[in-house]
């Protein structure tokens, strides 16, 4: 299963909100700077592309189903946009490669707003993980959106566990995106047609909290065969001695949850021994810093195989 932002054509557990932005925008009240705020995986870039092709294709045969929250395959705009040659449109996805790339494409970015749109319609600016922007993509992103231009629409995707600085955060308006227990289960069991999430081990439903966590370790799990009903513990050493860690985005990303998830299952379990403390701390730090630095991750998970679950 492919739950990837552009190409998600179902909007689900977003309705009621949805229309609420919906109707912002139609009575022209709706702010042009936005930041959606939400846990990883929990829906807020595909509603932000729901938004766009609402926007974008109200004059179109095919338009926006708001009664269903659905895109036509038909739909002009939606097929635009996934091919990356909608006149209106421009984006911006971020990585934790805080590479000068980034600055590259933020200057893109202004160049473009600063040409006319096609038909005189709205242009949207669509900025994903804004809180991997490096700190002179910030600054030049600042000098653009303090400027008034009620043309332009920018919406911003923040990861709400990772900050974002103040001087942001304060010229734009943000949405905080939550979904209870009921209502997430009700979109896992929809997207997934099984029992992967009724069978996956307690030690994994303790730390993924949203639908995409859910269908990204789902298709991690098919893709690798590996049983949901696997421990912690017994799939770290899987990642470790089969190497799946390599060239592996999805594994990359997200290291540090696995290993924190380790670590907390045994603090918890042994009553807080001071060795289990340490080894925490100093290996989310060496992980942080693989992220950070572009550092070796192979060399640090074997030594976290050596002291840790060999040690």
């Amino acid at each position: 299963m492919n739950l990837i932002p552009e190409n998600n054509t179902q909007l689900y557990g977003y309705s009621n909100f949805f229309l609420s932005i919906k109707k912002m925008y139609d009575d022209q009240v709706l702010p042009n700077k936005i930041i959606f705020s939400g846990n990883k995986g929990i829906g807020k870039s595909t509603f932000a592309y729901h938004l766009i092709n609402y926007i974008f294709s109200r004059n179109e045969d095919n338009r926006y189903d708001l009664t269903n929250n659905t895109i036509s395959s038909n739909n002009i705009s939606f097929n635009l946009i996934n091919s990356g040659t909608h006149p209106n449109f421009f984006l911006i996805s971020n990585t934790s490669d805080k590479s000068n790339s980034q600055i590259t494409k933020v200057r893109e970015m202004i160049n473009y707003t600063n040409k006319s749109s096609f038909n005189n319609q709205f242009k949207i600016i669509l900025i994903d993980n804004i809180e991997y922007l490096n700190l002179s993509s910030i600054n030049a992103l600042l000098k653009i959106i303090e400027e008034p231009n009620d043309k332009v629409l920018f919406l911003l995707i923040q990861d709400s566990k990772k900050k974002i600085i103040n001087t942001l955060t304060s010229r734009c308006i943000k949405f905080n995106f939550f979904l209870n227990n009921e209502t997430k289960n009700e979109i896992i069991e929809k997207l997934l047609n099984n029992n992967f999430y009724a069978n996956l081990n307690n030690d994994f439903k303790n730390i993924y909290t949203s639908q995409g966590d859910i269908v990204s370790l789902h298709n991690f799990f098919k893709n690798n065969d590996i049983e949901e009903t696997i421990t912690i513990d017994d799939f770290i050493k899987l990642l470790i001695n089969k190497s799946l860690f390599k060239k592996n985005s999805y594994i990359i990303d997200n290291i540090s949850y696995f290993l924190e998830l380790y670590f907390l299952k045994k603090i918890y379990s042994i009553k807080s021994e001071k060795k289990v403390h340490n080894f925490y701390n100093y290996f989310l730090s060496k992980i942080s810093n693989c992220h950070k630095y572009n550092l070796d991750l192979e060399s640090v998970l074997i030594e976290f195989d050596g002291k840790v679950l060999n040690g």
